[in-house]
């Protein structure tokens, strides 16, 4: 994947704000005395008109003009939120630990285009409700989760397969996550889709060898694999990928008819295989007991005979009916 340049890539750096409780109270304070040196002005300028009540007014009435700028820098940041701020178009700071803070009140929340937005209900008249949507202005720092639905991918053999993930996510550098890409939660999504096929393909859905690793045997490998290779995708738009796991795996309704018959034969196949193993032991087992106890001696004819009868009855589906010979063997 093609590195960004260090010039096209933005680190993150701590703003450093004032306590926003000290400017509320002091931006209150100023209000009012201005307001208050308004009125006196006014008053003393009725009774003698000078140079000093001129400008205590005149100052009075520009601060009441512009006094409520500070307010406009007022920012609460919540528990695992971010707000990234620049001023003019240039990037200044983030805001990471939760409280009250002033800002430049002339900065402006930076969001990445076609963001979500926040749906806010409020009453109308008539008693009915009406929902307006605004813009989201803080970036989430929370673990979110997004859901990958499945899609069609060919596996190793070239086997159609429907494969869904789960990628579990959050936001590590605001700053790389808002300038670096356009829409950081729109990339992850697309990224996401191309390591998911580009990761399927190099394994089979199933083997019989128990040693290869394999989609459905090897889920933890698969997985581990997942979210490495989608990492190193995200990594220049600040995302941390905490998890990824598969929610869906199965062949494609097109091929899984001929696919479930195929696993029942060799599902067959392997069981037949273990009962005559087993089967010859048990007769091995049997000839060797009637020859060490010296029961009976058996030529080769009859051995023949009795080991095809035990490998039927061993073998079998169903129950073997016997025939119980009341004379004589010979």
């Amino acid at each position: 994947m093609k590195e960004i340049k260090s010039a096209d890539r933005y680190e993150e750096r701590d703003l450093k704000a004032i306590n926003g409780w000290a400017v509320l109270f002091g931006g209150i304070i100023l209000y009012l005395g201005a307001l208050a040196l308004t009125i006196a002005a006014g008053i003393k300028l009725e009774s003698e008109e000078n140079a000093v009540n001129f400008a205590m007014l005149i100052v009075g009435i520009v601060w009441l003009s512009i006094g409520w700028l500070p307010f406009l820098g007022l920012r609460v940041i919540k528990p695992n939120e971010a707000l990234v701020l620049t001023l003019f178009g240039k990037y200044i700071g983030t805001l990471k630990k939760e409280g009250f803070y002033f800002v430049n009140p002339f900065s402006s929340a930076a969001m990445p285009q076609n963001s979500n937005t926040i749906v806010t209900v409020v009453a109308a008249p008539g008693g009915s409700t009406a929902a307006l949507n605004r813009p989201r202005t803080k970036v989430s720092l929370k673990m979110l989760t997004h859901d990958n639905k499945k899609q069609k991918i060919n596996d190793q053999m070239g086997n159609p397969i429907e494969v869904g993930i789960v990628v579990v996510w959050r936001v590590v550098n605001t700053a790389r996550a808002l300038f670096n890409v356009d829409n950081y939660e729109t990339f992850l999504s697309i990224q996401a889709d191309s390591t998911l096929r580009d990761v399927a393909r190099c394994y089979p859905y199933d083997s019989t060898d128990s040693d290869e690793k394999t989609l459905r045997g090897s889920a933890q490998e698969v997985c581990a694999q997942l979210r490495e290779e989608l990492q190193k995708r995200v990594e220049n738009a600040g995302l941390e990928i905490i998890e990824a796991r598969i929610t869906h795996l199965a062949y494609s309704p097109e091929i899984a008819a001929a696919m479930l018959q195929r696993q029942q034969a060799t599902a067959i196949i392997e069981a037949r295989q273990k009962i005559v193993d087993g089967a010859v032991g048990m007769v091995e087992m049997a000839l060797n007991k009637l020859s060490e106890s010296k029961v009976c001696e058996l030529d080769e004819e009859r051995k023949a005979q009795m080991v095809s009868n035990l490998l039927v009855v061993l073998c079998g589906n169903k129950d073997a009916q016997p025939i119980v010979n009341s004379g004589s063997i010979y």
